[in-house]
């Protein structure tokens, strides 16, 4: 909160993003949603700032998982990172394209996860570059949208729902996936 109110919080903004997409744990929408209640002019350039720092940390997230996956596979087996890699090799053979986008959208599994995963699954790079700008400019332009809109009652609003919103989300598009493949 500090951070999100001194002058050079953009570039602030922009480091956590990129570093969360490949390698950090706090989610920058902890610093995107008060930048935007209290800049709400602002909003739509501040979630451009976010979504194209984190797609560029998941390009390096993806590298490190396509070229270097081997000197980090014994330190990530350590973590509590690990089950949450094995899913997200398991989500990517069974789908691919769609489970980059759900993890940059909303999943219990971090975006940084599935961006390695990619790369050490040799998943190509335009469909995880793709599903990445799709997911996490959606998130966080959605993000910016209704903290500039709502203010603090949404504030409230989207603590509260945010993980509900994010399992509903999840479930609808693996529903439509399903009837996808199946019909």
């Amino acid at each position: 909160m500090h951070y999100s109110k001194h002058p050079k919080a953009p570039w602030y903004l922009f480091a956590l993003s990129f570093a969360e997409s490949s390698f950090f744990v706090i989610p920058p929408d902890v610093m995107l949603a008060p930048m935007c209640m209290a800049k709400p002019r602002k909003a739509m350039r501040l979630a451009f700032i976010t979504t194209l720092a984190s797609i560029l940390g998941g390009i390096l997230g993806y590298l490190i998982g396509f070229f270097a996956f081997s000197l980090i596979e014994d330190w990530l087996m350590t973590t509590s990172y690990w089950d949450s890699f094995q899913a997200a090799t398991v989500w990517f053979e069974n789908w691919g394209f769609w489970a980059v986008f759900l993890s940059g959208f909303f999943t219990p599994i971090p975006y940084k996860i599935f961006t390695i995963a990619a790369g050490a699954m040799r998943m190509a790079f335009w469909p995880f570059f793709l599903a990445s700008i799709l997911s996490r400019g959606s998130r966080f332009f959605i993000v910016a949208a209704l903290m500039s809109y709502g203010g603090r009652k949404m504030e409230h609003v989207l603590k509260k729902y945010i993980d509900i919103a994010g399992w509903v989300t999840v479930g609808f598009i693996v529903i439509v996936i399903l009837i996808y493949e199946f019909w």
